[in-house]
């Protein structure tokens, strides 16, 4: 069997230089001697690419409610983000994780979700501003309580609530669901048997 000769081009390439044609060739490397190659399977060769100072993803109740504190808290990442709809709550997305996604709404006066649960999703919500009422159903029966910027709503799968915008301002939230939210039982009343549907996070709260 022939073999094929990998460098049949060097035979050129040597021609070419010695016609003063051939480009000149700079090697690049490290100080230490360490091209990106060497390195690039070795993430402790150079510690910014070992850095031990990332923040760890949540996986507790405590860490995602630190998580929205932490963004509600952060004006600049979410405050040029917000837009109303006179139609429909407005919201946007603004941060993923494995098993999470954090969401941000706005409600004109009036605006409501109606009755609802979030499916197999448990989450955390906060008031960022303006003042909002939610409105429950338990065992214990219904209740209703104002939620207001600083305080934090932490709810489990099958929890069902409204929240509406009773005010006369407009107010914003910040919404996490883990796992992310894609099944809503949504209620006619605060008594009627739910109807299964999916729903786009344009319906949560």
């Amino acid at each position: 069997m022939r073999m094929i000769r990998i460098r049949k081009r060097n035979r050129d390439r040597n021609k070419l230089a010695r016609l003063g044609l051939a480009p000149a060739r700079t090697a690049h490397r490290w100080g230490d001697g360490l091209s990106d190659v060497s390195i690039a399977g070795d993430p402790l060769a150079f510690p910014h690419l070992a850095r031990t100072d990332l923040p760890e993803h949540p996986t507790t109740v405590a860490d995602y409610a630190r998580l929205v504190r932490e963004i509600a808290a952060d004006r600049a990442r979410w405050e040029p983000l917000v837009r109303y709809d006179a139609l429909t709550r407005w919201y946007a997305r603004l941060e993923t994780g494995p098993g999470y996604e954090v969401w941000l709404l706005s409600w004109l006066p009036g605006q409501s979700s109606g009755f609802h649960d979030h499916g197999d999703s448990s989450g955390v919500m906060t008031v960022v501003e303006g003042e909002l009422v939610e409105r429950s159903l338990t065992h214990a029966g219904e209740g209703a309580r104002a939620l207001r910027p600083g305080g934090q709503r932490v709810f489990s799968p099958g929890y069902l609530h409204e929240v509406v915008n009773g005010a006369l301002e407009p107010a914003v939230s910040i919404h996490l669901y883990t796992p992310g939210l894609t099944a809503m039982n949504q209620y006619g009343t605060a008594h009627a048997v739910p109807e299964q549907h999916a729903q786009a996070p344009l319906n949560a709260d």
